[in-house]
């Protein structure tokens, strides 16, 4: 991860590495909220997913039977129980325009550091620093409720 102006967020959850990256990776569908300000599309998302290995998508779903919807982004690096890093766009941004997530699944005595960095929002505009600020407070919340899965995996 790098020192550039960043959203940072981090949860500690107790769980090994692995799989820790298996629940955000595969069940990230079940633990991302609906009916939250989190969504290109509220109306339409119905759930995500981030399809596995390097240039996976990360979808937000439309149609629960044909899986299609809003394309965020890319993996572009895919290292089960250790790191995740893929490309984030939104509607309303330039087109053709990203930001890079890299996630980092850290072993710990009592379990495994979940460690979020965004960068790239100079990308965005004139807002870069009002985008940083909102996902900053955005992914705190939303590794909140990843740990709240890793806690309670059968609910």
């Amino acid at each position: 991860m790098d020192t550039r102006q960043a959203a940072r967020a981090e949860v500690l959850v107790d769980a090994p590495p692995e799989e820790a990256f298996q629940i955000f990776t595969d069940e990230i569908g079940v633990w991302w909220r609906r009916d939250t300000p989190y969504w290109n599309d509220r109306e339409r998302g119905m759930s995500v997913r981030i399809e596995p290995g390097v240039g996976g998508r990360f979808v937000e779903v439309y149609d629960l039977d044909t899986g299609e919807g809003f394309e965020v982004g890319r993996v572009t690096i895919w290292e089960p129980g250790h790191r995740l890093r893929l490309t984030w766009t939104q509607v309303g941004w330039p087109p053709g325009v990203a930001t890079d997530i890299e996630i980092i699944f850290e072993e710990v005595a009592s379990g495994t550091l979940v460690r979020l960095e965004q960068t790239g929002f100079e990308r965005v505009g004139a807002a870069a620093e009002e985008f940083r600020q909102g996902y900053s407070a955005g992914w705190a919340e939303v590794l909140g409720w990843f740990a709240a899965r890793v806690a309670r995996p059968n609910k």
